[in-house]
């Protein structure tokens, strides 16, 4: 993949600096020597040359659900490759199966997956993380709202 001016680690960054308290918080569940950050984002808050380097549909009725896996070494913590699976489903029992892509960005590694999203849809999500060369699961459940309007 060619090198991009603004890579995707700038954009999440730039994204949680400018909304974490307010719109969406990032979240991150620790286990083991592991911690695994994730958020769920509609699409069309990407940049058109981010959306396109990824392959990613940018829409506002599209969400963008965002993995990454750290390993904690010492007081760091460096990303690590991971077996990453899930699926939402929303309030009517609808499921929608997540196929997550793997992406490295530098020396980030970012696990994405896309589904539509209605307006007002809650989507209760249901996510597998396993680290590479380990047999530990991480389950990661969370809820959140899409607003497409």
């Amino acid at each position: 993949m060619k090198q991009h001016k603004i890579t995707l680690v700038s954009v999440l960054m730039l994204f949680f600096a400018l909304f974490s308290n307010a719109i969406i918080a990032e979240n991150s569940k620790q286990f083991g020597d592991y911690v695994i950050h994730y958020n769920a984002f509609r699409s069309d808050t990407l940049t058109p040359e981010i959306a396109k380097a990824y392959s990613l549909t940018r829409r506002n009725n599209r969400m963008v659900i965002n993995i990454t896996v750290q390993k904690k070494d010492g007081d760091a913590t460096r990303p690590v490759k991971a077996k990453v699976s899930g699926f939402a489903s929303n309030l009517t029992g609808q499921v929608k199966d997540l196929e997550f892509k793997e992406i490295h960005d530098g020396e980030a590694i970012y696990y994405l997956a896309q589904s539509q999203v209605a307006n007002q849809e809650t989507l209760k999500f249901n996510i597998k993380a396993t680290p590479a060369g380990e047999s530990i699961i991480a389950n990661i459940k969370f809820k959140q709202i899409f607003y497409t309007d």
